[in-house]
């Protein structure tokens, strides 16, 4: 999934999270270290893997749950710590929904592995001898599919939500 798709979908999660436990709205603070959620895995794993060769896939490190789960516990504990739970709470759901969205075409597609989410554990594909992709030659190839569609749609829907949001609360 592409940033917007993360981002849009992090945030619907969010503002549904925030309704159910508070009956508010979400806060700008909040909304920030969610977006870094979000985008937090890719912005670990994309530059390591595919600039630095450091390791064998854009997700493995910052996408494996089994690295994820403690380093979100752990932010949120540093953010407790500090009177700001909320802050790592959002930064938690950012990243977990982010790591669980990438792992969904494993439900519809033959060919798509979640192998990513136990790494190191259970070996990922490597990109072999051609390298990693190119951010155009990914876009070009997105541009069919639905899923790839489907995070205009996510992005729309927490634009026009976030809006509401900040009219309500005036900021």
């Amino acid at each position: 999934m592409w940033p917007i798709g993360h981002i849009g979908i992090a945030y619907l999660l969010y503002a549904a999270a925030t309704r159910l436990r508070f009956d508010e709205i979400p806060t700008p603070g909040p909304t920030v270290a969610l977006l870094v959620g979000a985008l937090f895995p890719d912005l670990v794993d994309k530059p390591l893997a595919w600039y630095l060769n450091v390791l064998p896939t854009g997700r493995t490190l910052a996408h494996s749950l089994l690295v994820l789960v403690p380093l979100c516990l752990a932010v949120y504990l540093v953010a407790r710590y500090y009177d700001r739970a909320e802050y790592g709470f959002a930064f938690g759901l950012g990243a977990i929904s982010h790591t669980l969205i990438d792992a969904a075409p494993v439900l519809w597609n033959d060919e798509a592995t979640a192998n990513f989410l136990l790494w190191p554990l259970i070996p990922v594909e490597t990109y072999g001898e051609e390298g990693s992709p190119s951010v155009i030659e990914l876009f070009m190839n997105s541009l069919s599919d639905p899923y790839f569609l489907s995070e205009f749609v996510f992005l729309g829907l927490a634009l026009l939500l976030w809006n509401r949001h900040r009219k309500q609360a005036g900021w």
